[in-house]
């Protein structure tokens, strides 16, 4: 499993907070932002491509506010997502809509919190069950 992140120049810095922090936790880290800050829409397709190479992939990306990389994101067939500003809607996206990427706003998630939405997102599990029939119909979406 690798954690594909990426951040526009609004979320730069709580991005490399956040790459640190999984560095840090023993965690595989593709940063697609590391070389080349760009537009929030372009960072959220390149995070998805890279999520989309392993099922078992997840994303974070970082912008103000969390809501652009969110609409990026969902736009995209099969791909779920979710713009998340505390630790128990990270943990619960993931066992509830097996969502594979976040969006977090830097202009209001701090570091210490970003940290916790993190390792809640990272370290949640699909719980599957009668969860499947609102994912099948959350995969069919989009273009």
């Amino acid at each position: 499993m690798a954690i594909v992140i990426g951040a526009d120049a609004t979320g730069e810095n709580l991005k490399n907070t956040i790459r640190d922090y999984l560095q840090e936790g023993g965690f595989a880290v593709i940063d697609v932002s590391e070389k080349e800050v760009k537009d929030f829409v372009d960072t959220t397709l390149d995070v998805v491509r890279e999520v989309n190479k392993a099922e078992e992939n997840l994303g974070i990306v970082v912008d103000a506010y969390g809501v652009g990389t969110f609409m990026v994101a969902t736009k995209i067939k099969g791909m779920i997502a979710a713009e998340v500003s505390d630790e128990r809607s990270a943990y619960m996206t993931r066992g509830h809509n097996n969502s594979r990427i976040i969006t977090i706003g830097s202009e209001i998630v701090g570091t210490t919190l970003a940290k916790n939405i993190v390792k809640g997102f990272v370290n949640g599990k699909y719980d599957g069950g009668r969860h499947q029939i609102r994912v099948d119909m959350l995969n069919k979406m989009g273009r």
